[in-house]
């Protein structure tokens, strides 16, 4: 069997660097939320929305997942057809891009925004395979 070239490995959606970096970038999705939650707002909301945002946010990405899916866990609270998931994936990230460039964090949303179409490229075949399912 002839191997593919290294870099068509590192475009599969579940090869290891890039599931890193998807979770790297699930992270500061969190985290962007919880900033835009503390620096757009004072006093006691404040420190309802650094936690409740993200906390939220993370409730929305791990309970819907599609079955099969193998970037993630086999467990699925509530099974998703991939489609869906894809559109809930793309608002979470945008909603964190929106977070950073409304907290006046504007380089950093494009930067961040440039990471995500990245990792959205190299996962491909899995952008392929939530459409199909």
């Amino acid at each position: 069997m002839i191997e593919p070239p290294p870099i068509l490995v590192l475009a599969m959606g579940t090869h290891p660097v890039n599931l890193v970096l998807r979770f790297m970038l699930e992270l500061a999705a969190l985290f962007s939320l919880g900033y835009w939650g503390w620096s757009e707002h004072t006093g006691p909301l404040r420190f309802i929305l650094v936690v409740a945002v993200p906390l939220a946010a993370a409730g929305i990405w791990g309970i819907f997942s599609t079955p099969g899916d193998r970037s993630r866990s086999s467990k699925s609270i509530v099974p998703t057809p991939g489609i869906l998931r894809l559109v809930l994936e793309l608002l979470l990230f945008g909603a964190a891009i929106w977070a950073l460039y409304t907290a006046d964090r504007r380089i950093v949303a494009l930067i961040y925004a440039g990471i995500i179409v990245l990792h959205y490229g190299l996962s491909y075949d899995r952008i392929v395979w939530l459409v199909k399912n």
